[in-house]
């Protein structure tokens, strides 16, 4: 992931396109930030939610000045962990408390200081018991703070579980597969090198390859563009694409 762009590959020359998810869920996110509420962005890996969700984010934090703490679990964390990722996350000073009554009063008052935005990515590593911390701090009336988790299938499950929780969620977004049309018309858009492809050609790279996985694409552009170097070429063609396949094996 690049910082720029928020890309699977360091890939040059690679845009972000506005997808129709993409452009849902920059209205999604601006309703939720406004609202100071909580949305979940779910669906498979690959499909282009954190892309969406970072680009997204990144305006409202240069356009509009919005604050933006970034968390991302890797493991079924407890509270007590929530409560040291939002600490460095927030760039508390001084050691963070010992007792959970004082680690939780300290944590509420920094959040009720000035309006935040907290992305939670991978939140399907998210358990009950943290998913309950997260609603706990955000019911809390001093503060003013919109959550946004981002996760694959398994976060729509979790929560769903979690019904104090869930019935707080103020959007539903979930992330799908481009269809063909969609691919036919981001591809070419997405990187040079299939600008000049026929769309049967890109037609085909999907059908074999990339199957709307936007992840997927982003690798299969970067064996194009290296094949394309290689063999000197100036368009992707069937022998080409079928070198990147073998990549992909």
């Amino acid at each position: 992931m690049t910082a720029p762009t928020y890309q699977y590959v360091d890939l040059p020359g690679a845009c972000i396109v506005s997808t129709k998810a993409l452009l849902t869920a920059r209205e999604n996110i601006k309703d939720t930030v406004e609202a100071r509420a909580m949305m979940c962005i779910h669906g498979e890996a690959g499909f282009g939610k954190t892309l969406a969700v970072n680009t997204c984010l990144r305006e409202l934090e240069s356009g509009q000045g919005e604050e933006v703490c970034r968390v991302t679990f890797r493991a079924r964390p407890t509270a007590r962990a929530v409560r040291y990722e939002l600490f460095d996350a927030l760039g508390l000073h001084g050691e963070p408390p010992r007792h959970p009554s004082e680690f939780d009063r300290l944590l509420k008052t920094a959040l009720a200081e000035r309006p935040r935005t907290f992305l939670v990515d991978e939140a399907q590593w998210l358990n009950g018991e943290a998913f309950e911390y997260f609603r706990y701090l955000w019911d809390e009336p001093s503060t003013r703070i919109a959550i946004i988790f981002v996760g694959g299938a398994g976060a729509h499950t979790v929560l769903r579980r979690e019904p104090m929780l869930s019935s707080r969620i103020f959007i539903w977004q979930r992330f799908i597969r481009l269809s063909r049309a969609e691919v036919l018309e981001t591809v070419p858009l997405f990187h040079p090198v299939w600008e000049d492809a026929s769309p049967a050609d890109i037609q085909y790279a999907d059908e074999r390859a990339a199957h709307g996985n936007f992840r997927a694409w982003a690798q299969l552009t970067a064996h194009v563009r290296t094949g394309m170097e290689r063999m000197d070429r100036p368009r992707p063609d069937r022998a080409l694409l079928r070198w990147a396949f073998s990549r992909l094996v």
